[in-house]
């Protein structure tokens, strides 16, 4: 049998966008071209936010083609001193080059959504053509870029007047990279649409060529007014609840300017709207300033039904209790953002729940207290919401109370019985086992520590499966009994609507996570495809990072070598000194205090679950590799399986 060469000569290097190009799917949707011009509308954005500009003009061209026009400083044409190429040519065509790493005092942009400088040259990258006309320093500036490279370098076209600047970019996207060419008219309008009513008073236009139509967004009253016409006419059960708070230069948690503006209307009844930003940019996964924001209305609302003594006895206010019926426009500002994935859909700052969190209940209790015959009607509806989840609860738990068996010893069990709510936590070794037991929130969350390896189920049959003990456990406490994928699985009787493998972010650790999930794939795939299997990721790496200036001192949780490499070049950007901070490594789960390990690994709002399913190849594709990973007999195909890929493996040694 041939083995494939892996020398020197087998390594290649992508310089320049070649890397966007090869795998743009990384960097960008490629479904239509919509996200790489949202980079240019978030550029000029930007330059608003930062104070510079009254306009954004967006013009879709008979052609195909999209310009995006402002009225900003105009990206600098002149030469970069250490690179010794014109500044705008190093925008469009290195990753990694921007203006929105300088956070320091006096940087061009203190608060922005492009954090990793891959924003306008992935733009141009994925575009057959793409035209820049700079107004700036008294004449207008021209540089024309084809299929991401210089066709027409930088030139002066034209004298012009000192306050004309600007930036104007001209984009033919190249449909090759994408699904389809068209863009989704609905999204880039609502795009469009919520940049005007972030930008208090900044003119917002979209001009279509081909109808001659023009239509304009200008907000006067920002977050309100936008928020009152998307309800409509919707019976709201308070006035709405306005307000927003920045932090001060003397404040010793978080940067000055850090805060968040929102607006949320609780109504009766219809759909709820729910629209969160970070730094303009629109986070329709949401994320952590949206768990802030659901947690400083909660605490709010419970401390005034408590203070008052509005809840019934025996009835127990939660969070979706207040959030229920809750629409909201939240724009938050965050200094140094971390967002899930280039896209930025969704926000990860742990510090984002803690800053709205905070404004948002001081904001709430005082609002509450001031008109407390409001404050009385936002907590009866929030105690009705309550009292309805508790009959639905026990509705379910009459229906499951047939058959009852003995559950293991060594679970620690939640309170609730709502399966909509509670998760089991399937943890690796008993000393991780008692950190994740203190740190837990025992409401909704149960632990089941797991004692040395499980066993490999792959070729078990499934009336000897509970010979094991470990196994037993596991299927007694979930409550739903071991099936093939042509069964039809009871699930009446499942008590965790979440079932979470929390293993050592090492070797052994995911030995143990395939293990596992060997068994859930095999004996309860009805539990894979409802969507009731996850995997928790803990950090490998903690950062301590020094207070710096008024930035107090922090810690950065990392998942792997890749995050923290990561980590640190934005502390050297930042301009932390280096070898100031501290790295520690986790060797296992039991290292971390029950704190360390809710904060990054159990809290809702801040850690990272990963839902289990088959992916794009599907259930049979998904067999026949766990077929050849798992099977006694299957030896031979692994060694060819390890010899063709065992390059791409990252050991750990």
């Amino acid at each position: 049998m041939a083995i494939q060469r892996y020398d020197e000569a087998s390594i290649r290097v992508l310089k320049g966008l070649e890397p966007v190009r090869q795998r743009p799917g990384m960097y960008t949707r490629t479904d239509n071209p919509l996200h790489i011009l949202q980079e240019v509308i978030d550029n000029a954005a930007d330059e608003a936010l930062a104070g510079y500009g009254n306009h954004i003009r967006v013009t879709l061209h008979a052609d195909g083609s999209v310009s995006i026009e402002d009225d900003g400083r105009g990206i600098p044409v002149g030469m970069h001193p250490e690179e010794h190429a014109p500044v705008v040519e190093l925008v469009f065509t290195r990753l990694h080059a921007g203006g929105k790493f300088d956070k320091k005092a006096g940087g061009a942009y203190a608060f922005s959504g492009g954090l990793h400088g891959v924003g306008v040259s992935v733009t141009n990258a994925l575009s057959r053509r793409l035209e820049v006309l700079v107004w700036r320093d008294g004449a207008a500036h021209e540089l024309v870029f084809e299929n991401g490279e210089v066709s027409s370098p930088l030139r002066e076209l034209e004298r012009v007047g000192r306050r004309r600047t600007g930036t104007r970019v001209r984009v033919w996207p190249d449909p090759k990279y994408f699904d389809t060419p068209v863009i989704p008219m609905s999204e880039l309008v609502h795009a469009l649409r919520s940049k005007a009513v972030l930008l208090n008073g900044i003119k917002v236009a979209l001009i279509i060529e081909k109808t001659g139509e023009t239509r304009e967004w200008q907000y006067q009253e920002g977050l309100r007014g936008y928020l009152d016409e998307a309800l409509q006419d919707a019976e709201k059960i308070i006035p709405l609840f306005e307000g927003k708070q920045y932090a001060a230069e003397d404040d010793e948690s978080f940067a000055p300017g850090e805060g968040a503006q929102w607006v949320v209307a609780w109504t009766a009844d219809g759909p709820v709207v729910r629209e969160s930003y970070v730094n303009l940019i629109s986070t329709t996964a949401g994320g952590t300033h949206e768990a802030g924001l659901r947690d400083g209305l909660f605490n709010a609302v419970k401390s005034f039904a408590e203070l008052h003594a509005l809840v019934p006895k025996g009835v127990k206010l939660l969070p979706e209790d207040v959030f229920a019926r809750a629409s909201f426009v939240l724009s938050a500002k965050v200094l140094d953002p971390q967002f899930q994935g280039q896209i930025k859909e969704r926000l990860n700052s742990r510090d984002a729940v803690r800053l709205v969190s905070g404004y948002v209940k001081n904001a709430l209790d005082l609002w509450l207290n001031a008109n407390v015959e409001y404050g009385r009607k936002l907590a009866e509806s929030a105690i009705r919401q309550a009292q309805a989840r508790a009959r639905s609860a026990q509705k379910v738990e009459k229906r499951k109370s047939s058959g009852v068996a003995v559950l293991p010893g060594k679970l620690t069990d939640c309170e609730s019985s709502d399966p909509a709510r509670t998760e089991l936590f399937l943890v690796e070794g008993d000393s991780a086992g008692g950190s994740a037991k203190m740190g837990r929130d025992k409401e909704f969350q149960a632990i089941l520590p797991l004692r040395g390896k499980v066993l490999n189920s792959w070729e078990v049959d499934r009336d000897r499966l509970f010979a094991n003990n470990e196994i037993h456990d596991i299927a007694v406490a979930i409550g739903v009994d071991p099936h093939g994928a042509a069964d039809e699985a009871d699930l009446s009787n499942l008590r965790y609507g979440r079932i979470c493998i929390l293993s050592d972010a090492d070797v052994d650790g995911a030995h143990i996570q395939v293990l596992l999930l060997t068994l859930f794939f095999r004996h309860f795939p009805r539990l894979v495809e409802a969507g009731h299997v996850y995997v928790a990721r803990p950090p490998l790496f903690r950062v301590d990072v020094p207070a710096a200036g008024k930035r107090p001192a922090r810690k950065v949780y990392c998942l792997d070598q890749g995050e923290l490499d990561v980590v640190q070049e934005k502390l050297r950007s930042e301009g932390v000194r280096e070898g100031s901070w501290s790295i520690s490594r986790f060797k296992g789960l039991g290292e971390m205090s029950a704190e360390q390990l809710w904060d990054t690994t159990m809290n809702p709002d801040t850690r990272r679950l990963m839902p289990v399913s088959y992916g794009e190849l599907g259930m049979e594709a998904t067999r026949q590799m766990f077929d050849m990973l798992m099977g006694k007999g299957e030896s031979a195909q692994r060694r060819h399986w390890l010899e063709e890929k065992g390059n791409l493996a990252e050991v750990d040694v």
